[in-house]
C-alpha cells in the first residue's frame, strides 16, 4: 500500500494554518543558503512556497559567493538579532570550509528551530515526518489532524507499538539518517544503523520489518526484502527529469504492505514540521 503523503500533508497544513491564525504577532522564517545549486535552491523554494500557504514570512539570504567563516559567523548573529525572526534555518549542505556544527552556537536556543542543539526544545523535522509515518500506519489509520506529533502524549504509544519491530535505518548522512537516527534515540525506539561500510549490510535488510533508506541513490533490490516490509523513504536521486527513491517503486509494491513514495511520501511533511517548530518557537518567544 502506498502512503497518502500529500492527502496526510494536506490535513496537517490545515491545523498549522489554524494556528498561525490565532498569533497575534507575525511570524517569520529566515533561511540561510549559501551558494546557487539548482537542487538547494528548489528546496528553499518549497519551504517559502509553503510559508505562504501557512501565512508565514519567509526571507532569504542567498549568499552567492561563500563568504569567511568569519564573516558567515557574523550574519547569523545579525539574524539572529532581529525582532521579526521567529526562526533561522541553515540550508544544508554547506561548503566544507563552513561545515562546523559550531555554526548553532551562535544561533539563539527558541531560534534554532531544526533540533541541533543541546538542550533544544525542538526535535529534527525529518524525525518528526518519520514517526508521522508510523503513527499513521499503526494508529487509527484516519488522517486528520491528530496525526501531528505531540512528543509527551506520543511517547508511549510509540513505545508499546514498535518495541518488538526489527527497525533498520540506511544511512547516517547530516540531512538524513542522522536527524532520523536522534529522533528515534531520543524517543527510545530501537533500530540497527547501517551505511556503506557495514558488511554484508542485506543480511539485515532480509529481517527488516520496517526499513528507513536515507542515502540518495537505489540501495534496495526485491531480493534484500522479506515480504510485508514496511518502507520508507527519504533519499532522493535524479534520474534523467525524474526525482527518484533509494528503491524502486515498481520493483518493491507486491513485497512491501506498506511503502513511501518519492515524491510526494516523507518530504512534503517534513516541511510542515519546520513550521511546527516556528510556530512553537513564536510562542516561547512571546512568553
Amino acid at each position: 500500500m502506498e502512503f497518502p503523503g500529500k492527502k496526510i500533508a494536506a490535513a496537517l497544513e490545515a491545523a498549522l494554518k489554524k494556528e498561525v491564525k490565532k498569533s497575534k504577532k507575525k511570524i517569520k522564517l529566515t533561511a540561510i543558503l549559501v551558494g546557487d545549486a539548482k537542487d538547494q535552491l528548489s528546496f528553499v523554494r518549497i519551504k517559502a512556497q509553503t510559508a505562504k500557504r501557512l501565512g508565514i514570512g519567509f526571507e532569504l539570504v542567498n549568499l552567492k559567493k561563500i563568504p569567511t567563516f568569519e564573516n558567515f559567523m557574523h550574519i547569523l548573529k545579525e539574524k539572529s538579532q532581529d525582532p521579526d525572526t521567529a526562526g533561522i534555518i541553515i540550508q544544508q549542505p554547506l561548503p566544507a570550509q563552513l561545515l562546523t556544527s559550531s555554526l548553532y552556537d551562535y544561533l539563539p536556543l527558541l531560534k534554532e528551530v531544526e533540533g541541533h542543539k543541546n538542550k533544544t526544545s525542538f526535535m529534527p523535522p525529518l524525525g518528526l515526518a518519520i514517526l508521522t509515518v508510523f503513527k499513521y500506519l499503526y494508529g487509527s489509520g484516519k488522517i486528520n489532524k491528530d496525526l501531528l506529533i505531540d512528543i509527551n502524549r506520543d511517547r508511549n504509544f510509540f513505545k508499546k507499538t514498535l518495541k518488538n519491530k526489527k527497525i533498520i535505518l540506511i544511512g547516517r548522512g547530516p540531512t538524513g539518517g542522522e536527524p532520523i537516527g536522534h529522533t528515534l534515540n531520543e524517543m527510545k525506539i530501537n533500530y540497527i544503523s547501517t551505511n556503506s561500510q557495514t558488511p554484508d549490510a542485506a543480511a539485515y535488510y532480509i529481517e527488516g520489518d520496517v526499513i528507513i533508506t536515507a542515502v540518495g541513490k537505489k540501495v534496495l533490490e526485491p531480493v534484500m526484502l522479506k515480504p510485508g516490509v514496511v518502507l520508507m523513504n527519504v533519499g532522493m536521486h535524479h534520474e534523467g527529469d525524474r526525482l527518484k527513491g533509494d528503491y524502486d517503486e515498481k520493483e518493491i509494491k507486491n513485497i512491501a504492505s506498506f511503502y513511501t513514495p518519492t515524491p510526494g511520501g516523507v518530504g512534503p511533511i517534513d516541511v510542515l514540521y519546520l513550521y511546527k517548530n516556528l510556530i512553537d518557537a513564536a510562542k516561547m518567544q512571546k512568553k
